[in-house]
């Protein structure tokens, strides 16, 4: 069995562990314990909390620990673990992705399995991973690079519609998230569609919830909670979006480049 781990299983991560899926690697993904994911339809993610979801007619499942997880790939799921704890070492997989888009590496090492990818920028290859991965929007979107770093952040929304920060809600401050939209409905610029602690929240132009973070969840100031699409359509919200099947497609192209590759 080729077996891959994939550090994440928000909305890149998916779309990578979908492809990952049908390049014929069995698909292992790792989160926090309480995952915080903007774009929850599309996200593995949101097994954590519900036990299984499906993405695209894949079903994840929550595993409660490495042995489970190797019975669930095997009967063709995802298996999601939160948190990784020794699974790395457990799993040995072949292929390793740090798809956790934290804009830096957050520990992920070179040796830890035979071919390592991290996505974005914080990731140097041929130093901390065997190829990384370009996640900024635009002609390089999904580059391999077998050398060198991604594009440093530029912290700025990916632009929808015409509107990039303006289409975006972030926490004003510290507190419990409660989001009042759902992911597909329709909103109105204006409208309250969430409160941080005792702060109201209001949708900053028209659109559809593309991502609202799951209610109950401890925010920090500054945190992006609610994400809108202007462009209104519904079913949007429920497709992996063009932009992670990209950076998924650089992963595959990754496998193929690495010498290492061919698990």
């Amino acid at each position: 069995m080729k077996l891959a781990l994939v550090r994440g299983a928000g909305d890149v991560a998916t779309g990578v562990a979908l492809r990952l899926r049908k390049e014929g690697y069995a698909v292992v993904c790792t989160e926090l314990l309480r995952p915080t994911c903007l774009r929850r339809a599309v996200s593995f993610a949101e097994a954590v909390y519900e036990g299984t979801w499906q993405v695209e007619g894949v079903e994840a499942r929550l595993a409660r620990g490495p042995e489970e997880a190797l019975r669930l790939v095997e009967r063709e799921k995802v298996a999601v673990l939160a948190p990784e704890g020794n699974a790395l070492a457990q799993l040995s997989p072949k292929v390793l992705v740090d798809a956790r888009m934290a804009k830096r590496n957050l520990g992920t090492h070179i040796d830890e399995a035979p071919v390592v990818i991290g996505l974005g920028p914080g990731f140097v290859a041929g130093v901390d991973c065997h190829a990384a991965i370009e996640t900024l929007n635009g002609p390089d979107l999904g580059r391999v690079y077998l050398s060198g770093s991604p594009i440093p952040p530029t912290h700025e929304p990916c632009e929808i519609g015409g509107l990039s920060q303006g289409r975006v809600v972030r926490a004003p401050c510290a507190g419990v998230f409660y989001g009042f939209g759902r992911i597909g409905e329709l909103v109105e610029a204006g409208e309250p569609i969430a409160r941080c602690g005792k702060e109201p929240l209001f949708a900053p132009c028209s659109g559809v919830v593309r991502g609202i973070v799951r209610g109950g969840i401890e925010v920090r100031p500054g945190m992006k909670v609610v994400e809108l699409d202007p462009r209104g359509d519904p079913a949007i919200p429920f497709r992996v979006a063009p932009r992670a099947e990209r950076i998924a497609s650089g992963v595959a192209s990754a496998l193929q480049l690495i010498p290492l590759g061919a698990p």
